[in-house]
């Protein structure tokens, strides 16, 4: 059983699913579904549909390099039945789909790491505007205190960055 890929989502198509669509120069597109095969009549592009995995491979939502995509190309060299090979593959199969959900396991939780550094980021950014809002005493002066390290090292920095382009700033302090 030869589960082909989708032209446009890159889903799988499994035997007796789908449409074919024909080309006059003779090209053969498959799709998953009539949603896909609309939108390619259509001339939308896959990298823009967010439901597509061009999309999710184009914005960093998935793996684009690993070696483990190499065991999924199609290869359409015809072999000889040899029931040794065939027990092979299939555990070479299981093994191959086993590191692959770790590798992406890993790249997921890399994700999410940067994604919560944001938003905490986000968080901080939106307590530090709206600190007179804080009720509590000590919290409040805790924030100020961040707000006021943060700026002198803006300013530390500003001046480090000036000394470097060869300008002489003067102290205000």
């Amino acid at each position: 059983m030869r589960v082909e890929k989708c032209f446009f989502c890159s889903g799988p198509l499994y035997p007796g699913h789908g449409v074919a669509f024909i080309r006059n120069d003779g090209k053969m597109f498959k799709f998953c579904r009539s949603k896909c095969h609309r939108h390619f009549k259509a001339k939308h592009n896959p990298r823009k549909m967010k439901w597509t995995k061009a999309y999710r491979k184009a914005h960093g939502k998935e793996m684009v390099v690993d070696t483990c995509f190499e065991f999924e190309k199609r290869r359409d060299e015809a072999l000889r039945y040899n029931r040794n090979l065939v027990v092979a593959t299939v555990q070479a199969m299981k093994r191959v789909a086993e590191i692959r959900e770790r590798r992406e396991k890993v790249f997921w939780e890399n994700r999410m790491r940067k994604a919560k550094a944001v938003q905490k980021d986000a968080i901080m950014a939106e307590v530090e505007k709206n600190v007179h809002i804080v009720s509590e005493p000590r919290l409040k002066q805790k924030i100020q205190k961040n707000i006021l390290e943060k700026e002198r090292a803006e300013e530390e920095e500003e001046k480090q960055q000036a000394v470097s382009n060869g300008m002489n700033i003067e102290d205000d302090n």
